[in-house]
């Protein structure tokens, strides 16, 4: 195995290591712990980082891992959830390996990898959550409104966090060179 590959599934295992942790430090809060979306973190960060195939399995397996070690979330959340998160790892991970090829402006490209990623991951969630309200729960209240409202309105919070704290942490980790970018390989080039 080369010594980039054992660092990336290191990475990867690190970062699924947080979003094990982080949900347990923000439910600290209960009134806004789910509108933190604290698994949406790692998952971002992994993607960009390691890239769309370290960021999709980490995406899938997180929530589920969750769900199977701490009954949290639950397992009619934690379906859905997984689609979602395996569709930003992928996502963030393939705009950005892309655009880095096509401009010096990084941190334009993790806005638009971040904006692109979220976008689709949400709606990708939707069907996963149809058939699970539908399917495993014995009802039909997945509307357009509730799309909405579960997707977007009570996720503002956390999407408004991510948009400042991922740019930022993405910039200081390049600012420090511990993710240097390789633009011949159209990504980050981890150390």
């Amino acid at each position: 195995m080369k010594k980039e590959q054992i660092t990336k599934i290191t990475m990867a295992a690190m970062f699924m290591a947080i979003g094990l942790v982080l949900p347990f430090i923000t439910g600290q809060i209960p009134a806004v712990a789910n509108m933190l979306l604290p698994m949406h973190f790692p998952v971002l960060l992994c993607g960009m980082i390691c890239g769309p195939i370290y960021g999709g399995i980490i995406g899938a397996f997180l929530p589920l891992l969750r769900c199977l070690l701490f009954q949290m979330p639950k397992l009619t959340t934690a379906i859905p959830m997984s689609v979602e998160l395996f569709t930003y790892g992928v996502a963030i991970g393939i705009v950005y390996m892309l655009m880095l090829k096509k401009t010096k402006k990084h941190l334009l490209t993790v806005y638009i990898s971040l904006i692109v990623a979220m976008l689709t991951g949400r709606i990708v969630w939707a069907l996963p959550k149809y058939l699970v309200m539908t399917y495993m729960m014995g009802n039909n209240d997945f509307t357009f409104k509730f799309f909405i409202m579960e997707a977007f309105v009570n996720s503002v919070l956390g999407i408004v966090i991510q948009l400042i704290l991922i740019p930022a942490i993405m910039e200081l980790l390049l600012r420090t060179h511990l993710i240097p970018i390789d633009k011949e390989k159209g990504g980050e080039k981890t150390v």
